[in-house]
């Protein structure tokens, strides 16, 4: 596992470029498996989960040719194979959207429970719930789903509970598209991704209404043909440059973003006492003290992103006062407080709620990120901390970040990555 130094009390100041979305590019290419030709899918990012999902696609039988750097040609004509490898799925749990996909097109699926973030429970329940109503038949065999049909009927979906599952919304989506009849899913996730992964599928020739509302009328069609999709510009790294920014006491603006997708996370980061600037495609944010305390609570879009809960913790660990944050979405997503605390920040934890009680500095200490998002809120304390900061569990960061390093650094940050071979062990 690779170890992060990082030298924090460097403000960060100049500009980047956002790249495309992480869990905007995934299901992008799960739905080319549905098309029967070439697809061609751009601004996508270059980081470890995009490049376990094509090695998926390709252990399918899918060709996957990169035309020109973030663009990718994939020609799903000729799919060999109903079950993807059993380690590619146990490392990302978005690889599990490739089920919807096979099931609708060739009647058959054998797919590995998924893996992927630490961060609590997010069984596949509602995926397997919406292949049933559409006429599949599941089984559980030791953890493999196999699924089997023949052409799924459309049916009427309600996904219980607060959350909106994106998952479950994309992978019933994916399966309903060829289905026959009508497939209507009510408190379908409303997620920027998924009306993303909507536009391309209608691109294709999907008839799908309700594009970005909780209710999709999905009416099936034969077969999808040949069509482009572009995934957005990636909310997460927008967020966390922007909380960059803020913490550091810095002045960043962000080009290539969709400013309107940011609308809640700019209201709390004004709340914090940040100065922002914003065009439609831009944001410069500026700060020049300590933030303010704040208080949040996350929720499906367009309330707060909880993959961005872990960064915020860091604005209220070094602010004014007393900060609230709860976590609505996933039950272990505050396990990254320790190491904050390591830090010097001032956390308890009660139930789903961190309080925070804000402190003039962070120090820089040994460190270990657990996964993607804890690590992003670790590297977020250290560019602020005093002294040196070493993130161990750095490859976390490369499943979801493109360049981190590269842009930290173009910012001004005190970064240098130590790369660790793998010792085999002699016998």
């Amino acid at each position: 596992m690779d170890t992060l130094h990082i030298t924090g009390g460097q403000p960060l100041e100049g500009e980047i470029r956002i790249s495309g979305s992480k869990n905007g590019t995934l299901p992008l290419l799960a739905a080319s498996l549905l098309v029967e030709g070439e697809t061609v899918i751009s601004n996508i990012p270059d980081i470890q989960d995009v490049g376990t999902m094509i090695q998926m696609l390709r252990a399918l039988g899918a060709r996957c040719t990169f035309i020109a750097p973030g663009e990718l040609r994939v020609d799903a004509s000729n799919i060999t194979s109903v079950a993807p490898p059993y380690d590619l799925v146990r490392a990302m749990r978005a690889s599990f959207y490739v089920a919807g996909s096979l099931i609708s097109r060739f009647g058959e699926a054998e797919v590995p429970l998924p893996g992927g973030c630490v961060i609590g429970a997010r069984p596949v329940d509602y995926h397997i719930m919406g292949f049933k109503a559409l006429g599949a038949e599941v089984q559980d065999r030791h953890g493999v789903m196999y699924a089997r049909a023949g052409r799924l009927r459309g049916a009427d979906i309600l996904l219980d509970g607060q959350t909106r599952s994106v998952g479950a919304t994309v992978n019933i989506m994916l399966a309903a598209v060829l289905a026959e009849g009508t497939t209507v899913i009510e408190n379908a996730s409303r997620e920027p991704e998924v009306v993303c992964c909507e536009s391309f599928l209608r691109a294709c020739g999907a008839d799908i209404q309700g594009m970005g509302s909780s209710r999709l009328v999905i009416k099936g069609v034969d077969k999808l043909h040949p069509g482009q999709g572009r995934a957005i510009p990636d909310r997460m790294e927008t967020g966390t440059f922007l909380v960059a920014g803020l913490v550091t006491r810095g002045d960043v603006t962000l080009t290539g973003v969709h400013t309107e997708q940011m609308a809640v996370v700019i209201r709390e980061l004004l709340k914090a006492g940040a100065q922002i600037d914003r065009t439609p495609e831009t944001i410069r944010l500026r700060n020049r003290v300590r933030p303010n305390a704040i208080e949040i609570s996350t929720g499906p879009f367009p309330g707060f992103p909880t993959d961005l809960q872990p960064n915020m913790a860091v604005v209220g660990a070094i602010g004014v006062g007393t900060s609230v944050i709860e976590e609505t979405i996933f039950d272990m997503r505050f396990s990254y407080t320790d190491e904050l605390v390591r830090m010097g920040a001032e956390i308890q934890l009660k139930d789903r709620l961190a309080i925070i009680k804000g402190v003039e500095k962070l120090y820089g200490a040994p460190v270990v990120a657990t996964d993607l998002r804890a690590g992003s809120a670790l590297v977020l304390a250290a560019l602020c901390a005093e002294g040196q900061t070493e993130i161990s569990g750095a490859g976390h960061l490369d499943r979801g970040y493109e360049n981190l390093e590269g842009k930290l650094t173009a910012l001004g940050a005190k970064v240098h990555r130590e790369r660790h071979a793998i010792e085999e062990a002699l016998c």
